[in-house]
């Protein structure tokens, strides 16, 4: 299978290196010094499970990189817009049978639950499959992704149409990544799944990020867990108010958290020690603004949501 990788970070170049040594045709869009390394290099992976590093071919400009069969969107939500334009080429480009369909799909794998619909609006609904992911990966320099711990999971499923079955696309999806040695689990509907990634790291990004504290001290705190709780709760209120069917419980996400390694910090948190964006507007101010307007009280939320925004375009920039 063919699979263009736009967004070669932490996330892209990880699933993107396990893609390459499966066996599989991946194409990276990078930039910068990251392009160089990767170029000259390779992309060497550092993990609990292993060190390993794969020749790739890289390239900044996405008419380089067609057709495939999989465009996998591996970008921070606020990073969406810019490459749209890469992705409808790749997409143009890929006018063939794919996954069962008249040509390339591509795959959202951001977090929260906009990215879909952001994408659909420039390459149409029957183009896209919504993903999420559980995993720590960052950069550790250019052309080096670190994994922290050993967890990867991938959750693949329809975010529009027939969402009564798992498509035979997603189906096919599922196949190839599990085929990588990667946790993969194929749903009907990918909306629930969103919703309740979203409930956990709203929540977590949201504490950890304001109290400027990995899980381990925060747990500390004599009220956290209620003020967790009842976090979670709000989000998985919008979502029900949304219409959007959910499985997972509050109980169940503090469990989650109650597990995690004490020294674990959300993806928010580095950014913010970084001076980078923050994902506020896709995470916490998404619960609070539909929230909002579905009449449903998010007061925790929101108030996370307060005092993270005058930090959304990263602290060096005052």
């Amino acid at each position: 299978m063919r699979f263009a990788i736009v967004g070669s970070g932490g996330v892209g170049g990880y699933y993107g290196a396990r893609l390459v040594r499966a066996g599989h045709d991946v194409r990276f869009l990078a930039r910068g010094a990251h392009l160089s390394a990767m170029r000259a290099r390779g992309l060497t992976i550092l993990s609990q499970e292993g060190d390993f590093t794969v020749p790739v071919r890289a390239e900044e400009d996405a008419t380089r990189l067609g057709p495939v069969d999989v465009v996998v969107l591996a970008v921070k939500n606020y990073d969406v817009a810019s490459v749209l334009p890469q992705v409808k080429a790749l997409v143009a480009a890929s006018e063939q049978p794919a996954l069962g369909g008249t040509r390339a799909v591509v795959v959202t794998l951001q977090n929260g639950v906009d990215s879909p619909s952001e994408v659909a609006a420039a390459v149409g609904e029957p183009t896209v499959i919504g993903g999420t992911t559980y995993m720590s990966t960052a950069i550790h320099e250019p052309g080096v992704i670190r994994q922290v711990g050993t967890l990867h999971r991938i959750v693949l499923g329809e975010a529009f149409g027939d969402t009564s079955h798992v498509s035979e696309r997603v189906r096919v999806l599922k196949d190839a990544l599990a085929g990588a040695g990667l946790n993969v689990e194929a749903v009907a509907d990918i909306r629930g799944p969103l919703w309740e990634k979203l409930a956990f790291l709203a929540s977590m990004s949201g504490f950890c990020t304001a109290g400027r504290s990995a899980v381990g001290v925060m747990r500390e705190g004599p009220f956290f867990r209620e003020m967790f709780r009842e976090a979670v709760s709000e989000v998985l209120r919008v979502a029900a108010a949304e219409g959007v069917v959910t499985t997972t419980r509050a109980e169940d996400v503090v469990r989650f958290m109650e597990d995690l390694p004490r020294e674990m910090r959300p993806s928010m948190m580095v950014d913010f020690d970084a001076g980078k964006t923050l994902e506020v507007e896709y995470l916490q101010g998404t619960v609070a603004r539909r929230g909002h307007a579905l009449g449903v009280p998010t007061p925790v939320m929101s108030t996370l949501y307060s005092v993270l925004i005058p930090h959304a375009r990263g602290t060096r920039q005052g």
